[in-house]
């Protein structure tokens, strides 16, 4: 892309002057402070190209169109520059030496310059018409909202939100296929429910031997070598002795299927459980760290993304899934929740009941500062929280190793919310 320039700036006026940049959709104009154009860089009208360049300026990254234009002004003779943009002025301070480079938001000539556009700015900085102007503002800002939607959608933590919601509706579907299962195949072969509670096992032996005939104990390690010699043996003495109904062959094929259909969802589980896993060594890896891949995946999934996630504060962190109870908590008519979905820590559900609460509230801590590590700077910090964590984790199972004491109930004030009050009969 080519870079037009219109320099209005004179060398000797200029040293040591103050310049105030505007970004406007279409150009970079640099003003005095009394509102006079310096300089200004009007971007070849590339629409794709524009708004790419706005997409960049917005979260605070310097172009290379500004990075030249702020080169020409130090050049000149400016000192200092006003960028309406705190992220954007680091960021130039550090590329850019030889000149001043301050954020104010907004500047009273930005403002000046907004007021006064139509009427004096647009034919000076443009020279087109105020319709020609709205017409290329308008086909930019639609390819910038594209672009905004696209790389939205590229996040891969939004990837790994959709792959751990559906390893939470195979874990739902398979406990309703593997229940119908026992329940059918029980007709046939009852003693089996109970000689494996295995659901993984018990759908390898349906489709594996279907008949209750072929529970032998060879054919029975056969398709379960980890089972074991004993059980084995008692499993087939079972099937011998079984008091089951006689199943025909065609029966037993829609059983099967339905075995089959446990087993491929289990190897389909099993295959997302390793994609997130990799995804989240990628994308969170302290947070993988120090929760784990599953609960860490769904953190970031009931958060809406791994931003907002790191945005939250530990307190909210602590209660996520668990919106139900609290809201419900906040009505009168519950206690407060003390843990979320993050209960499913190991470190939280092991632990005696009077000692969740504390725990679960430092790792929500710990987890609110790995969440700020992986959106913002990359860092692996997770080693020194985990650490932290588990030290904690020790003293509160000091501190607190026995239950405290019970309270005793507190009468209820008032009538009991949504009870009509009765009174008394005359």
């Amino acid at each position: 892309m080519g870079i037009i320039f219109n320099n209005t700036l004179n060398l000797s006026d200029s040293v040591g002057s103050v310049a105030y940049v505007v970004l406007d959709a279409l150009g970079i104009i640099a003003l005095n402070e009394d509102g006079k154009v310096m300089d200004k860089l009007v971007y070849d009208y590339d629409s794709q190209r524009i708004a790419n360049i706005l997409n960049s300026i917005e979260v605070g990254k310097p172009t290379e169109e500004l990075l030249v234009f702020i080169n020409r002004l130090a050049k000149s003779g400016v000192s200092t520059v006003y960028i309406e943009h705190k992220e954007l002025a680091r960021n130039l301070a550090n590329a850019i030496k030889g000149v001043e480079i301050k954020a104010e938001l907004p500047t009273n000539v930005g403002r000046l310059f907004r007021d006064e556009f139509w009427g004096k700015y647009l034919k000076e900085v443009y020279g087109i018409e105020p319709e020609e102007y709205v017409k290329r503002v308008y086909e930019v800002s639609v390819i910038q909202t594209r672009l905004k939607l696209r790389q939205s959608a590229e996040r891969r933590d939004l990837f790994i939100a959709q792959a751990v919601n559906s390893v939470d509706d195979i874990d739902k579907i398979s406990n309703l296929v593997a229940s119908r299962l026992r329940e059918w195949y029980g007709i046939h072969f009852p003693e089996l429910e109970n000689l494996t509670r295995n659901n993984t096992e018990y759908a390898t032996l349906v489709y594996r031997l279907g008949d209750r005939s072929n529970y032998t104990r060879d054919k029975i390690l056969d398709a379960l070598p980890e089972i074991g010699q004993d059980r084995a043996a008692k499993i087939a003495e079972a099937a011998s002795r079984s008091v089951g109904a006689s199943i025909t062959e065609w029966d037993l094929q829609q059983i099967k299927a339905l075995a089959k259909l446990y087993l491929d969802m289990q190897t389909i589980r099993g295959n997302l459980t390793d994609y997130i896993d990799d995804a989240m060594k990628d994308v969170a890896p302290n947070i993988r760290e120090l929760s784990g891949s599953l609960l860490g995946a769904r953190l970031v999934a009931l958060a809406g993304s791994l931003m907002k996630l790191a945005l939250m504060p530990a307190s909210t962190i602590q209660v996520l899934g668990a919106e139900k109870a609290l809201f419900r908590a906040l009505r009168g008519r519950g206690r407060p929740p003390k843990h979320g979905v993050i209960f499913q820590h190991p470190e939280i559900f092991r632990s005696p009941r009077w000692q969740r609460g504390k725990i679960a509230r430092a790792l929500a801590a710990k987890l609110a500062i790995a969440a700020k590590a992986d959106a913002f700077t990359g860092n692996f910090i997770a080693p020194r929280l985990k650490e932290e964590f588990m030290r904690r984790v020790q003293e509160v199972k000091t501190i607190y190793a026995k239950p405290p004491p019970r309270k005793p109930a507190e009468k209820p004030h008032g009538r009991p919310s949504g009870k009509p009050e009765h009174k008394p009969r005359r």
